[in-house]
């Protein structure tokens, strides 16, 4: 179905969604996700996605790595991580494991350092702690939605520089550092370097949302102060409770959600407890701001 036709076309099968929060984020029971999904499933489900911006599915244990990806295929094309290695026998599942310091404890849209950007996640849980590990995301929609008309023109002009080498040196008491310095000479193993404009029109709702995150390393043509009270001011917006859902994890849950509307937060507050969640991503298109200019890479290396 077209990128048009799925906004507005209706939908003969009516999945059983329970909305969680008040901007974002619904619960959707009794479906069995695999790649034997019929396109009218698929296609609600893509429908109460572009919707709900993150949904979640429960009881999912049947599903393994190769299960997980050749479901992913019926939403999109699957792509690899730009520089973490997969998992062994899979071609597209990233696992991140809070044993090995790979706690992504801090706002962010996924892999926003480069110019297409995956317009989707579909992550797995595999082990949850007992406690803790909650995952929150937020509807950078509804943020824009909500700023002043002053700071939504400031805004639609302002163009960001996105890197993956960015500061890992947060804190983190429950992992030792040399594996966090692992998988920071892991995840940089090349650096890129991306301009995005803080503004990104959605290609399937229209809806305009900011795009930032712990990728952004400054604001375009602002001094570095300036750049950071601009950041901080416009992010505020986005991580405002009333934007978030927060979702506590059973092994077995599949979260989805909408990359190109949406950034998450993994809580590390679970200490030495095992949490291991495995990501397929799909591909993305290159962004676009208010003003029709494309996102642009302009390093690589």
């Amino acid at each position: 179905m077209s990128t048009a036709a799925l906004a507005t076309a209706p939908h003969t099968v009516h999945l059983d969604i329970h909305p969680i929060g008040g901007r974002i984020g619904a619960e959707i029971r009794d479906v069995k996700l695999s790649a034997d999904l019929d396109p009218d499933t698929i296609d609600a489900i893509q429908a109460a996605l572009l919707q709900y911006k993150v949904i979640f599915f429960r009881q999912q244990q049947h599903l393994d790595d190769q299960q997980q990806e050749t479901f992913a295929t019926l939403l999109g094309e699957p792509v690899a991580h730009p520089t973490v290695p997969v998992v062994d026998g899979t071609h597209y599942v990233l696992e991140l494991d809070g044993a090995q310091g790979q706690r992504a404890s801090s706002w962010h849209t996924d892999v926003t350092f480069v110019d297409a950007y995956p317009k989707a996640s579909v992550l797995r849980s595999v082990v949850a702690p007992a406690s803790g590990g909650d995952t929150v995301w937020a509807n950078t929609a509804s943020a824009y939605a909500g700023l002043p008309p002053a700071l939504q023109e400031l805004a639609d002009q302002l163009w960001a520089v996105h890197s993956n080498d960015y500061d890992y040196s947060v804190i983190r008491p429950d992992v030792s550092a040399d594996k966090l310095e692992r998988y920071r000479k892991v995840f940089t193993s090349t650096v890129y370097e991306t301009e995005h404009p803080v503004v990104r029109v959605h290609p399937l709702s229209g809806e305009r949302a900011l795009q930032l995150g712990h990728f952004v390393k400054r604001i375009k043509g602002y001094s570095t102060s300036d750049s950071a009270h601009l950041f901080s001011l416009l992010q505020s917006h986005v991580t405002r409770l009333e934007n978030t859902v927060r979702w506590r994890w059973q092994a077995g849950d599949v979260a989805i959600w909408d990359n190109r509307a949406t950034q998450h937060y993994a809580v590390d507050d679970y200490g030495t407890q095992d949490r291991v969640v495995r990501r397929v991503t799909l591909a993305g298109e290159v962004p676009v701001g208010v003003d029709g200019q494309l996102s642009r890479t302009i390093r690589k290396g």
